[in-house]
């Protein structure tokens, strides 16, 4: 399993759990990854911390009436297999009330950001 899924996996399972947080090995790609999610609305926070030698990523989880925020998420692009998608061809996902992450030149950004902006991208995974 790559870093992105076990990202969000973790998240998923960590909200599923009734856990506070989830603490994720720190990189530049997941950090812009949770960002996004908490510009979004899919997490509470997001910390930058240092353990011993190693960063971490520690990412709050969102709950809303005791149930979490993130009820699903589905990787898209894989390293055995990688699916761009065209600005013009993004289309909502489950009628606006699920997201799709993109990795573009502008940043990691969400469908209806990138369509704003006009540019395409790698689709990373689907959030709902």
């Amino acid at each position: 399993m790559d870093s992105i899924a076990n990202m969000i996996i973790g998240i998923k399972n960590a909200g599923n759990a009734g856990k506070e947080f989830v603490v994720l090995p720190y990189s530049k790609l997941k950090e812009a990854i949770a960002n996004v999610l908490l510009k979004e609305a899919y997490v509470k926070s997001v910390s930058k911390k240092k353990r011993l030698n190693n960063k971490i990523l520690e990412v709050g989880i969102l709950y809303e009436d005791d149930v979490p925020k993130i009820q699903g998420v589905q990787r898209i692009s894989k390293f055995s297999k990688r699916v761009y998608q065209k600005s013009g061809l993004l289309k909502p996902f489950k009628s606006g009330y699920g997201k799709v992450i993109l990795s573009t030149n502008k940043g990691i950004l969400t469908d209806r950001q990138a369509a704003k902006e006009k540019v395409g991208g790698e689709v990373l995974f689907k959030i709902w």
